[in-house]
């Protein structure tokens, strides 16, 4: 007995031993993150006044990483709030090393995903700014495109953050690409694709509705995306009672009332919704998940209710939710059969809806991809749709291939 006795013992003392180390490792990086984010905020502080002109780079620099046969920076740049308000704006931009052809490189906007509104998530300033660009950023310099990225108003950079807010996503991303043709070694042509991934992909449709009339003096020649989040009321009623509310419940929380101001939140966030989304949305989006994760397992839920049954955030909701793509803006959707955030069945409900309103609709499904692999799966799919825009060649339509999921809500 004395023996289990002080087995018991060392097994404990072990087991606390190892949580010390977890626990100073965790804190030893949030020292080192934080260090590193405070070297970073001169450049992202924007001067005052913003310069009124759109598209304007107030600053670049070095972004630090290797891309083969190009040069990266960090820019921060003038966009505008949907009220035309000037705003900053944080990025990147990708130049290929060869030479420019006289019209000016083709370029290509990339919208990134949902990240986690904390300084340390955005992708300029993360520690991995390349994350999901694997399969199809060096494919582009190799190209002689010019890739130019936002982080999107509000990240990294003095807000509101507006997230999954159509008319501030497009202006960041139309801005961005009007940033890239100010600098002049970019040599940035007039024509653009948009290529996102999910909140991206969102983002990047919605600048196929909005982009022509807010910039008319550039040419989009077709929007690319994976796992885009297009069907908003499905995915909401699916997804708001699980562990993806309180990822991304805290997003919407932080933006959503800003723009539509007559919100209600009292009846919809629940109290330990409200209480944690201050500090959620600061996290990055693996360290919301677990916490999601370990809240959910005890009970606690993000939402009270689904917000589709309150009329203002029905409104709000289908507001923000594209319609289908006019037959003369090429459209390429990716997504995969196993995603667990953006579902596969609302996905092939905007398959299914927007062939029979005539899209120029190109969809890949891609069989056993869950959500975080899909911009990098699709990517070299993705560069070929992107090379044939720029090539003149005519858009393809997949509406004759039924998609591998119904476009109907699974029975429980």
């Amino acid at each position: 007995m004395r023996a289990l006795k002080w087995l018991a013992i060392t097994v404990l003392a072990i087991a606390l031993a190892s949580v010390m180390v977890v626990v100073a490792v965790v804190g030893s990086e949030r020292v080192e993150t934080n260090r590193a984010q405070s070297a970073l905020d001169p450049f992202y502080m924007p001067p005052s006044p913003l310069p009124t002109e759109p598209g304007t780079v107030i600053r670049m620099e070095p972004l630090g990483v290797n891309v083969p046969g190009a040069s990266a920076y960090r820019i921060l740049y003038v966009s505008q709030l949907p009220d035309g308000t000037p705003a900053a704006s944080g990025g990147m931009l990708f130049i290929p090393d060869a030479p420019a052809p006289a019209e000016g490189r083709p370029v290509v906007a990339w919208a990134h995903g949902t990240l986690g509104m904390g300084d340390a998530c955005v992708p300029s300033r993360s520690a991995n700014p390349l994350q999901d660009t694997d399969n199809w950023l060096d494919q582009m310099m190799s190209l002689g495109w010019v890739v130019v990225s936002t982080d999107y108003v509000g990240l990294g950079t003095p807000g509101p953050s507006l997230y999954l807010i159509a008319q501030s996503e497009m202006r960041d991303v139309v801005n961005a690409v009007r940033a890239a043709r100010s600098v002049p070694e970019a040599h940035a042509g007039s024509r653009y694709v948009t290529w996102g991934h999910s909140q991206g992909g969102h983002s990047s449709v919605w600048t196929g509705h909005l982009g022509e009339t807010y910039a008319p003096e550039l040419t989009l020649l077709g929007v690319a995306a994976a796992a885009p989040a297009l069907n908003l009321p499905e995915i909401m009623s699916a997804q708001w009672d699980t562990v993806a509310g309180w990822v991304i419940g805290p997003d919407v929380l932080e933006s959503w009332p800003v723009y539509y101001p007559d919100l209600p939140i009292a009846g919809v966030v629940s109290k330990a919704g409200q209480n944690a989304a201050t500090r959620l949305v600061g996290e990055c989006i693996k360290q919301s998940g677990i916490e999601g994760l370990l809240r959910q397992t005890a009970g606690e839920h993000f939402f009270e209710t689904n917000p589709l049954t309150i009329g203002q955030w029905t409104a709000a909701i289908k507001d923000q939710t594209p319609p289908p793509l006019p037959a003369s803006m090429p459209v390429f959707i990716a997504q995969g059969t196993t995603d667990e955030v953006v579902l596969p069945w609302p996905q092939a409900m905007i398959e299914d809806a927007w062939c029979k309103a005539g899209s120029a609709i190109d969809v890949l499904w891609m069989g056993g991809i869950g959500h975080m692999a899909a911009a990098t799966t699709a990517g070299p799919s993705a560069v070929e749709w992107i090379a044939d825009r720029f090539a003149g060649r005519p858009a393809l339509r997949t509406c004759d291939v039924p998609p591998p999921v119904a476009p109907v809500a699974p029975s429980n």
